[in-house]
């Protein structure tokens, strides 16, 4: 397989220049405290405006698709109305997700050699102008879809450099100490996004769908140029330094140096070398745990993004209470599961945290997501109480998993003696799971898309049944865990069960 080679690129080691214009923000005056809170603050509100600018497609799909005919004689806005309407949409998914996981590799590997700041404002500027041109063809009334199908492509490649990007600049910041705190409260940032992104969209729906595009597209700029400005990539360019031996972190922010070999100097321990060389492509996936974690995210993302993407039109064709939802309702309502999801993720940690067994943990969300989801299918339109209830409950079953699996994987990849120390070798299979999982996100709204069109039931069949595939998939993973605690002397009352 072909390896990417370095760029012998060196990142300039300077401040930002929104420090030159506000001294006051330098060391002495302010503390490395002060400078690990702002970084914390710059990078969440720019992944979040990265999310934000991802919603309106979702938001709008209701005015660009087929529509309901019994509300007004409008049928959508070619060319996604009539029949083949929701296909067409499905396909502009297909496009921004398939770029966004190619641009990944290329991203994380260009973020290595130059500077974060910068390259972290060329997406972020990037991301906003194809996001207004988009926007555009509502109000230069384009009904060409090749049009639509490029600016999507576009705007995955430019998206996909935000996520290795804020990452890195966290992992220069952050010891391991802290880090899981820290991550856990971090990465609500995507839900925040796609909550921020759904009520903007959803707000000025009213006056064009183009206008969803426009504010999103507008909002991520004036948070490109605060990142431009003020963002401080690592410690040294202002002088400062962190008192521990940070840890590598791959492109889900997860930690590429085990639990054994990543101990801080002030205690002591010597940090084991790493290990010559990267594992191969093939090799790597033979290792224990790799294909059940990176199929099993497959399946989880396919899901997590069928409802990221079509939620807000399954709204909009779905009647609640005897009430056909309005477009702004549908998306304002939608916000509920990414409530859920920020939910999900804190209580799938402290489980974690509680049982310290994360496929365990894993698996119980999974498997838990299934009934939920049917419940929401049969009883979501009972009532507006039954919807937003049963969405907030599915929200953080189906959501909870992910920073679980993700952090799971290096875990467990980190006690084999294969590739223990070798965090060349962790970033190899780190990529494997990722792009594995992207596919799936890809996937998920392409057949939502196309299996809509025969009905909302064979979707959530197909969800479900995602779901349950997921769930066989972690079996190996959680049978070992359960052994490892029997064997430790944990969970005694598994023990007093089977006696």
């Amino acid at each position: 397989m072909m390896e990417l080679k370095p760029l012998n690129l060196v990142p300039p080691n300077r401040p930002p220049p929104g420090l030159n214009f506000f001294p006051n923000l330098n060391p002495p005056q302010k503390t490395l405290t002060f400078h690990k809170f702002l970084v914390l603050f710059l990078t969440f509100i720019a992944y979040a405006a990265f999310h934000a600018s991802r919603k309106p497609p979702s938001i709008v799909k209701s005015v660009l698709g087929p529509e309901i005919k019994a509300q007004n004689g409008t049928n959508g806005w070619a060319p996604f109305e009539g029949p083949s309407g929701p296909h067409r949409l499905g396909e502009l998914d297909l496009a921004f997700l398939l770029a966004y996981s190619i641009g990944m590799y290329f991203a994380g590997h260009i973020g290595d050699n130059i500077d974060l700041r910068l390259f972290l404002t060329v997406g972020m500027v990037g991301s906003g102008i194809l996001v207004i041109a988009f926007g555009l063809g509502y109000f230069l009334d384009v009904h060409w879809l090749l049009f639509f199908v490029i600016v999507q492509i576009l705007c995955g490649l430019f998206q996909s450099i935000g996520w290795p990007c804020v990452v890195a600049v966290i992992g220069n910041w952050f010891g391991k100490a802290k880090r899981g705190l820290i991550m856990g409260v971090w990465n609500s940032n995507t839900s925040v996004g796609n909550i921020i992104g759904s009520l903007v969209a959803s707000s000025v729906l009213s006056f064009g769908w183009g206008w969803s595009f426009l504010l999103p597209g507008i909002f991520i700029l004036v948070v490109a140029a605060f990142v431009y400005m003020f963002l401080v990539v690592s410690p040294d360019h202002i002088g400062l330094e962190l008192a521990s031996k940070e840890i590598e972190m791959n492109v889900e922010g997860v930690a590429l140096v085990s639990s054994e070999t990543g101990e801080t100097e002030e205690e002591g321990v010597v940090v084991e070398p790493e290990t010559e060389g990267a594992i191969g492509f093939l090799q790597a996936w033979r290792l224990p745990g790799v294909a059940p974690y990176a199929f099993c995210l497959f399946f989880s993302k396919l899901v997590a993004y069928t409802f990221l993407y079509w939620l807000p039109f399954y709204l909009r064709h779905t009647v609640v209470a005897g009430v056909q939802l309005s477009h702004k309702s549908a998306g304002i309502l939608s916000t509920v599961f990414d409530i859920g999801g920020v939910v999900g993720g804190v209580l799938a940690g402290v489980t974690s945290d509680i049982i310290e067994a994360r496929g365990v943990t894993s698996i119980i969300f999974l498997l838990l997501s299934m009934p939920a989801l049917l419940f929401y299918r049969i009883y979501g339109s009972v009532s507006m109480f039954t919807n937003i209830a049963l969405m907030l409950v599915s929200g953080a079953l189906v959501n909870g998993p992910y920073s679980l699996i993700t952090t799971a994987v290096a875990a467990d990849l980190g006690t084999q003696s294969d590739i223990k120390g070798n965090s060349r070798a962790l970033a190899t299979v780190s990529a494997i799971i990722d792009a594995t999982g992207s596919v799936g996100a890809a996937l998920g709204p392409l057949l939502a898309g196309y299996i809509s069109t025969r009905g909302w039931n064979s979707v959530f069949v197909m969800l479900i049944l995602s779901i349950f595939i997921a769930s066989l998939l972690l079996i190996p993973i959680v049978k070992n865990e359960i052994k490892e605690k029997l064997s430790e002397g944990k969970w005694l009352w598994i023990s007093m069960i089977k006696r």
